[in-house]
């Protein structure tokens, strides 16, 4: 029998999974991801959680016949690296993948993706509403979205189309995203970047009242959501980040016009309604051509390691007929 790995490298955590060739999942390993000193204790973290998951699989690691790898970017696909992370310290400029992998697999067959693509392969792959034209959208520590077009998941020659979160929606640049740039989506709407975008408001306008712990070094986005239903400017802040996740959401949709947006990533599992429903309400105002359907993922925050592991059984498409 053969077996299939799947691998999501994210900014908070390492996962894997391990699968029969009928794609059932019988192994599973997580780890947090290391914040240093380099990338390759990022790399040896994968590593280990591969070693893990194949352990609780019952299986050894050269018995896979071949891997997805699912990567926060940005990537260098000729190289099979992570190249500089946004979200991760500065000292880890390079977390190699596809080489460690594939000698502990002993396996030739490893496709590697940005971690929203693998999020669109694993919509794909598992859900029912599957249109040829899709995004799956993610709003989690960063911002970014994977496309399908055509029938065809948009990878970019170096693998890094889809970083929407680093689209400059705001021309002004008030706030600077992890990335180092000015004015992008992700600089005010992600998780780890929410906080910044309230305490920016909040020093704005110093009379304003609230009971958020806004001076509190470990004040964060669930300070934020949490207080927005009895906190006149929490919720505030949560209808400006409305605001900033339908213009982005607009532009996606003119770009690429999907069918069906499928949105995951910790911000959005966690607070469903005060993320989408803000989007959907606006479309109308911002869209021009035809609106799609804006859902929450089916595979909760499963999407981008069963993404992964889709790639792996399908040869890096999430294509069914492939099986």
């Amino acid at each position: 029998m053969a077996y299939y790995v799947g691998v999501d490298l994210g900014a908070t955590n390492v996962r894997a999974v391990v699968a029969d060739d009928e794609g059932t999942i019988i192994g599973n390993a997580e780890s947090g991801t290391p914040r240093g000193p380099t990338g390759i204790a990022v790399t040896e973290a994968v590593l280990r959680v591969v070693r893990e998951a194949c352990d609780d699989a019952g299986v050894e690691p050269d018995e896979a016949a071949a891997a997805g790898i699912a990567a926060i970017g940005p990537l260098d696909l000729a190289e099979g690296a992570v190249e500089n992370p946004a979200n991760l310290p500065d000292t880890i400029d390079r977390i190699p993948l596809t080489g460690p992998i594939s000698v502990l697999l002993d396996t030739d067959r490893l496709y590697l993706h940005n971690d929203t693509n693998a999020g669109v392969i694993g919509e794909r792959f598992y859900s029912d509403r599957n249109p040829d034209d899709m995004v799956y959208l993610t709003i989690s520590s960063g911002v970014g979205a994977g496309v399908c077009v055509d029938g065809e998941v948009l990878s970019g020659w170096d693998g890094n189309a889809g970083e929407v979160g680093h689209m400059t929606l705001d021309p002004q640049g008030l706030l600077t995203c992890g990335c180092g740039h000015d004015g992008h989506w992700e600089g005010y709407c992600s998780g780890n970047n929410i906080p910044r975008y309230a305490e920016y408001l909040y020093e704005d306008d110093r009379n304003v009242e609230t009971s958020m712990p806004i001076d509190d070094p470990d004040f964060s986005a669930v300070d934020v959501f949490e207080h927005a239903e009895d906190d006149d400017f929490a919720a505030y802040v949560v209808d400006q980040i409305g605001h900033w996740n339908a213009m982005g959401v607009a532009n996606i949709v003119h770009a690429y016009a999907p069918i069906i947006i499928y949105v995951g990533g910790a911000v959005a599992l966690n607070n469903p309604e005060k993320i989408l429903d803000p989007i959907r309400d606006r479309m109308d105002d911002m869209v021009m051509t035809n609106v799609p359907e804006i859902e929450l993922t089916t595979l909760g925050d499963e999407v981008v390691v069963q993404g992964a592991l889709a790639s792996a059984l399908t040869g890096g498409t999430g294509d069914r007929s492939r099986l």
